[in-house]
């Protein structure tokens, strides 16, 4: 059923001829097809390494099997092999293989029973191929079977479509191509429907984008299966075998087909690079393997992007023309397959109109006539909730017109009132985002946006594209504005519908990363974009200003919540001058979160939301006591006491216990810890066991926002390290830290900690093991060694230690900032830096930011003062001693 064929010429290959020779002189025949096999694959690299059209290649590599495999099949079947079919299947029945290629082959029998002599010819050659190193897929079928599994499954029938005839029976080979073919079973309709379902769900796997950051070329949207896809429908309807056979049927035009053939050897190159730098069979574009091939492929460093970047620029773009190309052709199949002649739907006006629930346009020449009408496709489709796609005619139209929107298109007001229609509308905002951006308008109507199409930032906190990025935050807050997702964050949707314009928050997440990749500060230079762009549109100055505001601070209320101490009034008065008003910060608030759930979801936790909502509300109270009557210290401590008495007495304590406990408590204890710890503390140490003048406790592993363990110890400068070893031998991630000196000498420290998930059931169990670990850590004479090893990803990325310090404000402390490689024990081993040079820990604030850890110390000597100038010069040369960048 397959086009391919082998050229006669092929077997004159040098190597070939070898073979041929060496096995006519009865030479070791396993050895002799190893080394046929490892020279002609040699010298497929070596024409792939001379960059030879990548299509000769994938069909050369499908060659050489055949060869192969056909003197094998003579050798242990003889004469027998005419009576069977030797089958190639799958993606070798096309003729397409890359050097780590499944080679799937059906051995076809006929009505007859198998004798004992074709079955130990079978057995042979199967074991033959495993021995000289080709790793073949095999089935044995007679034509019933083929017909019956083929009817239930549709993989098998969409394998036995691609399959080509190696040798044998031709006769049964075409009857089993007719009686698995679309006249017997799984007409063209059925097969579609099927097919697409099956596309579906491959993409949802995917997170239904071409842009993470670790893409599958062959099953991700955008890679070979949505083009094998197209290629399979074509066959089933229309008995095409090759893509380009489409040209003539009308359903793709020349320009087309030479923009898929030329996508499509994009990703073959890729796919053959892949498949011979790992050394395997490996469709994942892992960071592994990323930089080799840029390098191999001659990309290089500039001085604003990686020659790794630009590569994978290129794909992501190849990638959304594939998805394009995909969505017009599987949407014309739907309109001739689906629905022939069938043509239900209604008028919107003259120019367009709802054929079987997709928008089309009424006149090819629309565009031209009226270029703003490109923009009104996208209004239509939000206005009428029946529509559920653009016609492949209009698709293709649109494709076609792009050209259209030009420095006179973005100038005109009509279409600045029709792109605010579109993201003010009350449904289907980003659906018509993401479609503008899938069809190419929304970078040619906002070019700044079309130069981060794609755009990849080499890392691992960063999970998708910029542009994706940037769509998937548009999505997070419309979705905080529709009431159907109020579950998911009900602070954020209560806030965001509280917003009198929540389209100037849309406008912000759509410029907050624009500037990316330019060089300088992104927020600064996109702050600059977007402010323009909004007075551009015909927004008041206020809120131009507005949204120009929040792309320059977007990042602001994420590294405040995450990298300093928000229990200290001054750093939340700090924070309330900057956003001045309740107005400001219900914005940026909503946009932090959006864009922090957007950048990877899998590093969103609870522990984070709650110091985002944590920070809000104090500031909120702030601003409600007006920023010229900052909260007093005195006034915190003094609440915090009296919320935590209450707790207490329900505890069952009473008060002259209390009192013995907080004796030990000075006010900077108080001011760093909430009621609810307070009266925890008090708790554990009226009621916990002392062991070796240790307490340990731990409590709640199982929250979703993290546990916390309390640990009161002698006062030393190798606690940070010992307890940070044993929590990071343990697998739990350590979210904040905060020690307090309390009397007699001693420090009352309190982690964050985060780890897998507990049960309830678990959770004591687990608490036990960690106190129990914390108490042997301190009774033995030296720190605990981790001895976990760094993520696979982690150990790709090249990462200096970085460190920098400054003063606190206040004169209280050193503030010291590391940026390092995150791998298993680099807390406890920063901890050994501390213990090195004698310098006490009073807070960290920990951040893990893709490979990267940057982590916040509150830092004094023994004495409790800042440290000096000597003593950051040598804790700087312990900790670059003790964290050698990862490489």
């Amino acid at each position: 059923m397959s086009g391919f064929s082998s050229p006669e010429n092929f077997d004159q290959w040098p190597e070939l001829s070898s073979l041929d020779a060496q096995l006519g002189e009865d030479a070791n025949a396993i050895q002799a097809y190893r080394a046929t096999l490892d020279k002609t694959r040699a010298r497929l690299q070596e024409r792939f390494s001379n960059n030879e059209p990548i299509e000769e290649l994938v069909r050369d590599q499908a060659r050489l099997v055949d060869a192969i495999l056909l003197r094998l099949w003579r050798t242990f079947l003889g004469q027998q092999y005419g009576s069977m079919a030797l089958v190639a299947v799958g993606g070798y029945g096309r003729g397409e293989l890359h050097p780590g290629s499944d080679i799937d082959v059906m051995l076809l029998v006929g009505k007859r029973k198998i004798s004992s002599d074709d079955t130990k010819g079978i057995e042979q050659f199967l074991a033959m191929l495993w021995d000289i190193g080709l790793e073949v897929g095999h089935s044995v079928r007679t034509l019933k079977e083929c017909v019956k599994e083929a009817k239930t499954d549709l993989t098998i029938v969409t394998s036995l479509m691609e399959s080509r005839l190696l040798h044998g029976d031709k006769e049964l080979f075409d009857k089993m191509c007719d009686a698995t073919g679309p006249r017997s079973m799984w007409p063209a309709d059925t097969f579609f429907d099927a097919k697409l379902t099956e596309q579906l769900a491959r993409h949802a796997r995917h997170h239904d984008t071409a842009s993470n950051l670790e893409p599958n070329v062959k099953s991700a949207p955008g890679g070979l299966r949505d083009l094998q896809m197209v290629d399979w429908v074509a066959k089933r309807h229309f008995g095409n075998n090759t893509m380009r056979e489409l040209v003539a049927t009308d359903f793709l035009s020349a320009h087309e087909y030479k923009s898929l053939a030329r996508d499509r050897a994009v990703l073959w190159k890729l796919r053959f690079a892949l498949h011979t730098v790992a050394g395997r069979r490996e469709d994942r574009l892992l960071f592994d393997f990323q930089a080799k091939i840029a390098e191999q492929f001659g990309y290089e460093d500039k001085p604003h992007s990686l020659g790794v970047e630009q590569m994978m620029q290129a794909y992501y773009r190849t990638a959304i023309r594939i998805t394009r190309l995909n969505e017009m052709l599987l949407q014309l199949f739907r309109e001739a397959i689906l629905n022939p002649g069938k043509h239900t739907g209604k008028k919107i006006n003259a120019e367009f109109q709802i054929i079987n629930n997709n928008l089309d346009v009424t006149d090819q020449g629309l565009f031209d006539r009226r270029p703003s009408a490109l923009l009104e496709v996208f209004a239509h489709v939000q206005e009428h909730e029946e529509i559920t796609g653009v016609s492949a005619k209009t698709i293709r139209l649109i494709r076609q017109k792009r050209e259209l929107i030009d420095d006179k298109f973005r100038n005109d007001p009509v279409n600045h009132e029709l792109f605010l229609q579109i993201l003010c509308a009350p449904a289907g905002v980003t659906h018509e985002l993401r479609r503008m951006n899938r069809y190419g308008l929304l970078g040619r109507f906002i070019p700044a946006f079309g130069k981060i199409v794609g755009l990849m930032q080499y890392d691992l906190f960063h999970a998708y594209t910029v542009d994706a990025h940037t769509l998937f935050v548009v999505s997070n807050l419309r979705r905080f504005s529709l009431p159907k997702y109020n579950h998911e964050f009900p602070y954020c949707s209560q806030i965001m519908k509280s917003l009198p314009r929540p389209e100037l928050a849309y406008l912000a997440g759509l410029f907050h990363d624009i500037a990316k990749g330019r060089g300088g500060d992104h927020s600064e230079l996109g702050s600059v974009d977007a402010e323009a762009f909004c007075l551009k549109f015909g927004l008041d100055t206020y809120d131009a200003r507005l949204v120009g505001w929040l792309v320059r601070n977007h990042l602001v209320l994420s590294v405040t919540a995450q990298k300093k101490d928000i229990d200290d009034p001054d750093v939340i008065h700090e924070f309330s001058e900057l956003v001045r008003d309740d107005l400001h910060l219900k914005y940026l608030y909503v946009l932090t979160v959006a864009d922090v759930r957007g950048t990877n979801p899998g590093m969103w936790n609870s522990w984070k939301a709650s110091l985002f909502e944590n920070l809000y509300r104090q500031t909120r109270r702030a601003l409600d006591r007006g920023l010229e009557n900052p909260i007093d210290r005195e006034e915190l401590i003094a609440t915090t006491k009296r919320q935590a008495r209450l707790r207490i007495e329900n505890l069952g304590i009473d008060e002259t216990t209390r009192e013995s406990a907080w004796k030990n408590f000075d006010d900077s204890y108080f001011l760093r810890h909430s009621s609810d710890e307070v009266a925890w503390h008090t708790h554990v140490l009226t009621d916990h066991p002392v062991v070796h003048n240790v307490v340990a406790a731990v409590r709640n592993l199982a929250s979703p926002s993290g546990g916390s363990l309390m640990v009161l110890a002698p006062r030393s400068s190798e606690s940070f390290a010992r307890i940070t070893a044993v929590l990071e031998q343990q697998g739990l991630t350590i979210l904040d830290a905060r020690i307090t000196n309390v009397a007699r000498d001693f420090n009352l420290d309190t982690y964050r900690i985060l780890g897998t998930s507990t049960s309830k059931h678990d959770e004591t169990e687990r608490a036990e093991r960690i106190e129990n670990a914390i108490l042997r850590a301190f009774a033995a004479d030296a720190t605990p060694t981790v001895t976990r090893s760094a993520s696979r990803a982690v150990k790709i990325f090249s990462t200096p230690t970085i460190t920098d310090f400054t003063d606190d404000p206040n004169g209280r402390c050193t503030v010291m900032e590391v940026s390092a490689a995150d791998q298993p024990g680099l807390l406890s081993r920063i901890g050994q830096a501390f213990l090195s040079v004698d310098v006490m820990v009073s807070a960290a604030k920990i951040t893990t930011i893709g490979e990267r850890a940057e982590d916040v110390f509150y830092l004094t000597n023994q004495a409790g003062k800042p440290l000096s100038v000597d003593t950051r010069a040598s804790l700087e040369q312990a900790l670059g001693e003790l964290l050698p960048s990862a490489a």
